[in-house]
């Protein structure tokens, strides 16, 4: 049993921060008030001045193994999810071999058990192999208990295969989960086109290049009566698409990453290969339309958009080098520095990393109430910190925040009632 005392919690009923107790017991939360005496036999944790939220609910990862486990392990990535306030995780399919099979689900659902600090959920592989050529067996997958199905980083990029996704997906409930990037628009390409990518040399992806399959894939939406979710959206057309559809009543979400609304496209200079992602960073005018639709509830939740790579992936000439950056850690801080800046309430800012992805994946997380699961994380938003690849937890270190000063330090995580970290 532990009772934490002199703390703000998020009110999930009253959707606000309250100032008070909140008691666990056996796991769950057993109850939450201004004043909650001296429960017999309770551990008290006291933190003036810290906010217990909800253990965060990261709604897209990619986690290395099976297959890269020179990259990041399960284990790693726990203990990188813990030290940023990270109890769920959804993991991208793109292992080796890809999830498309029942077992590994089965497989990557049970490793996240054993690590007793994080749920893995597993989205399956929407075509077999990610290879967007045939469809994977989704009534199997979900039995098996995918949550959704996409080809992570890969873009379903035939409008026939598409809409057969999205109409089969539909048939078992499910969604269709898309990186959205005109394939034959972004091949080859290293950076947003533009006089950047051209100063430095780097072969181009248009921007527009996110817009035009969002597009097309909402009206594929529209036409096979699916649902779709549209994974780190980063432009402002692409989103005013997004908020159109949404206004018609269509079956379309969206996430984004920090990346997208903390950086733009000058953080590739010096060729910095840390800061080579796909989707490639944007002009600074997408990054306040990725700011703006946060606020709006245009975007649905803020995903870690974690894809872990070792030095070897990175240390090659830029437009050579993996892209994808790691974001465990970084998760909670980064999207807190929206809080500080005034561009985010830190209501909204807990909501998107919290509640909204849970509600979006059907689980019982992401709140603060009577019964719910005890997953929760404790940190202090005032007090800084400052992001070093190299000295990082976790195994993967390609963090595109390298020196960046962050506020907002987890003083602890707790999965089940148990402390994981802190």
């Amino acid at each position: 049993m532990i009772l934490f005392r002199k703390i703000r919690y998020l009110d999930s009923a009253a959707q606000a921060l309250v100032s008070g107790e909140l008691l666990v017991k056996d796991g769950r939360i057993a109850d939450f008030a201004p004043s909650l005496g001296q429960p017999d036999g309770a551990t008290i944790i006291e933190a003036e001045g810290a906010v217990l939220c909800p253990g965060l609910v990261d709604m897209r990862a990619s986690l290395g193994e099976p297959g890269f486990e020179y990259r990041e392990t399960i284990a790693s990535a726990a203990a990188a999810a813990a030290a940023g306030g990270i109890t769920t995780i959804a993991v991208l399919p793109d292992s080796s071999p890809p999830i498309d099979d029942p077992a590994l689900v089965h497989l990557i659902t049970a490793r996240g058990a054993e690590t007793g600090s994080v749920s893995l959920l597993p989205y399956a592989a929407a075509t077999r192999g990610c290879a967007g050529q045939e469809l994977a067996e989704y009534g199997l997958l979900k039995a098996a208990g995918a949550i959704a199905f996409t080809d992570g980083a890969k873009t379903i990029a035939s409008s026939r295969l598409m809409r057969l996704a999205l109409s089969y997906a539909s048939g078992f409930g499910m969604r269709i989960v898309q990186h959205p990037e005109d394939y034959e628009l972004a091949k080859g390409g290293a950076a947003t086109s533009g006089a950047r990518a051209s100063w430095m040399g780097l072969p181009g992806i248009p921007a527009a290049a996110e817009a035009i399959c969002v597009a097309r894939d909402i009206r594929l939406a529209e036409l096979a009566d699916g649902a779709v979710h549209f994974a780190h959206v980063t432009t402002a057309e692409a989103l005013a698409l997004i908020h159109q559809a949404k206004d018609k009543g269509l079956r379309v979400t969206c996430d984004t990453a920090p990346p997208y609304f903390d950086l733009n496209e000058t953080a590739i200079g010096g060729y910095r290969t840390y800061a080579k992602l796909s989707p490639p960073l944007r002009a600074e005018a997408d990054r306040q339309a990725v700011l703006a639709a946060l606020r709006n509830g245009t975007i649905d939740a803020i995903a870690s958009d974690h894809q872990p790579r070792d030095a070897d992936d990175k240390r090659l000439p830029f437009a050579e080098a993996s892209p994808g950056g790691a974001g465990l850690a970084t998760l909670l801080g980064v999207t807190l520095a929206q809080v500080q800046s005034g561009h985010l309430t830190l209501h909204q800012a807990l909501a998107l990393l919290t509640a909204r992805p849970a509600a979006w994946l059907g689980i019982n997380a992401g709140v603060i109430a009577k019964g719910a699961p005890a997953d929760l994380c404790l940190f202090h938003p005032e007090r800084s910190w400052q992001v070093s690849a190299g000295q990082m937890p976790g195994k993967a270190q390609n963090t595109p925040f390298d020196g960046r000063a962050l506020e907002g330090v987890v003083l602890g995580t707790w999965k089940s009632g148990v402390r994981v970290y802190g």
